[in-house]
């Protein structure tokens, strides 16, 4: 049995079908809307059943990962949920996937809250998880002189992937302006890029510098003497609602952030509504001077990043029921092959170009 959680959102749909299509296992679609939950299972080309959860209630979340082999959280916001639902998975002897959580949720468990044989995975969705994962195709075989990571485009945001947004900031998430050289975090050392025309994306953008924490890892694992990592928007819309509610929002935690979310999602509409929806990943890679051969850019252009994340989660699981990911609590970018998610994505109707070349 697979338990499903947030079932009823764009990633949470989108993962409970590449979940019944890959025929992984009947599924407990789970959420607080229990007629959504019930409309999601009685589509899906699998045997599945809908049950009403609340996360927040103890009792309710221990019930519904009771006879699951592996528990799935697509639900939000992710920085509250943290590692709440992941104990409740290995209570009930279940392993777990997680669309968030990063290094917070990671680090909330230590090695002996975890059952031996245990799993699991965080960070499985866009970004993080493919921004840490496909860049890895790049460096296969050699180290490289200079790795870029350009991310972004124009999505609509939720009220709930808006508050996301406004949590991730801070020392377990990243470093603004800066980049990664030497092995070393170097701060103040990029500016934000503006109007710039990049390979893969349909209009110029604006990119701004942010060194996040998968991109110091995938520096550091990689071996990479420079990273730079940007996120990617079609006008500073965006960027400046982000900072407004920065400057204005004292309290960083979930509920108090919630009133400013209206801010950045009507600062995402309005550039949906000029540039229409497109998401697209760009990775370029510099080698050193005799290096071995190897390809120099990943491009993946889609539509839909939530959508998009719920493949990838579906990907993640996948791996964990084949065993292809080692006992312990792992980011998705650091654990899934990176070969084995691109030939699947490629094939994805979600996706409208992968190029590895």
């Amino acid at each position: 049995m697979i338990g499903l959680l947030g079932g009823t959102g764009a990633v949470g749909r989108t993962a409970a079908q590449r979940l019944a299509t890959y025929g992984l296992g009947p599924l407990r679609v789970g959420g607080r809307n229990l007629t959504g939950a019930a409309e999601l299972a009685g589509s899906l080309a699998a045997p599945a059943q809908a049950v009403r959860v609340d996360l927040n209630d103890p009792a309710e979340l221990a019930a519904f990962c009771d006879g699951c082999r592996i528990v799935v959280n697509c639900a939000g916001p992710t920085y509250q949920i943290l590692d709440t639902v992941a104990r409740a998975a290995f209570a009930a002897g279940a392993d777990y996937v997680d669309i968030g959580g990063e290094l917070a949720a990671k680090d909330a468990l230590t090695g002996r809250d975890v059952a031996t044989g245990r799993i699991a995975v965080f960070s499985a969705g866009v970004m993080p998880g493919l921004s840490g994962l496909l860049p890895r195709l790049l460096a296969k075989g050699r180290p490289l002189r200079r790795l870029d990571v350009y991310v972004g485009g124009a999505a609509v945001f939720t009220p709930l992937s808006a508050v996301d947004a406004l949590l991730t900031r801070g020392p377990k998430f990243g470093v603004p302006m800066a980049a990664w050289r030497d092995s070393r975090v170097a701060p103040h050392t990029l500016i934000p890029l503006h109007q710039v025309r990049l390979p893969g994306f349909p209009v110029p953008v604006h990119a701004w510098p942010y060194l996040t924490t998968e991109a110091q890892t995938l520096a550091a694992d990689t071996g990479a003497d420079e990273v730079r990592s940007y996120n990617v928007f079609v006008s500073n819309r965006l960027p400046e609602a982000l900072a407004a509610v920065w400057a204005d929002a004292d309290d960083i935690h979930p509920a108090a952030l919630a009133p400013h979310a209206d801010t950045v999602v009507r600062a995402s509409l309005q550039d949906n509504a000029d540039f229409g929806a497109f998401y697209v990943m760009l990775f370029t890679a510099r080698s050193h001077p005799g290096a071995p051969p190897g390809p120099a850019r990943v491009l993946l252009k889609a539509v839909d990043s939530y959508a998009l994340s719920g493949v990838v989660m579906a990907l993640a699981t996948r791996a964990v029921l084949a065993g292809s990911v080692p006992s312990g609590v792992h980011l998705a970018a650091e654990a899934l092959d990176p070969d084995a998610v691109a030939a699947t994505l490629r094939d994805d109707p979600l996706v409208d170009e992968l190029l590895v070349e």
